[in-house]
């Protein structure tokens, strides 16, 4: 393989950057630190969605699971952008650093869809009634299996 060094100056400093790379030639010693740097933008979000977004590690082998939760997490992570799109129009003169961004954001999720279920005219469920609609046993006749092994070694009562 051939490589080639390509040093930039960088004017702040004064001080040269060094990249050993095997981009052809064809690209200029200007525009190698710019692909580096979109190389790593792309590694930043790739290590976002996976930490932050949940697909670091599956708990599944089924493909259409995996692809859901590859989509959910792209489109979390562009709802993520564009409300920080929106937040640095809002206040130009802040810096919203991106993985301190998702990482607020991840936090703060479960409010956002709150406010935007309500702003849409939607009700928000009663919790209260949803806790005991759905954690209730259903059946009396169906006892839970405590109360079934129990009742099978219960002594029957002498009379």
């Amino acid at each position: 393989m051939e490589f080639r060094v390509v040093g930039v100056l960088v004017a702040d400093t004064d001080d040269y950057h060094l990249y050993v790379t095997n981009l052809p030639d064809e690209f200029t010693p200007r525009q190698v630190p710019a692909l580096y740097g979109l190389w790593w933008e792309v590694e930043l979000l790739f290590r976002e969605v996976k930490s932050l977004y949940g697909l670091e590690k599956f708990q599944t082998s089924d493909p259409a699971i995996v692809e859901l939760l590859v989509v959910a997490a792209l489109l979390t992570l562009m709802v993520s952008r564009a409300l920080l799109s929106m937040f640095q129009e809002g206040f130009p003169e802040t810096v919203f650093p991106r993985e301190r961004w998702a990482k607020t954001f991840r936090s703060v999720a479960h409010l956002i869809l709150e406010d935007l279920t309500q702003s849409l005219g939607y009700l928000l469920p009663n919790l209260a009634e949803l806790l005991f609609r759905d954690a209730r046993q259903p059946e009396k006749s169906h006892l839970i299996l405590i109360e079934r092994v129990a009742e099978a070694f219960m002594r029957p009562s002498s009379a």
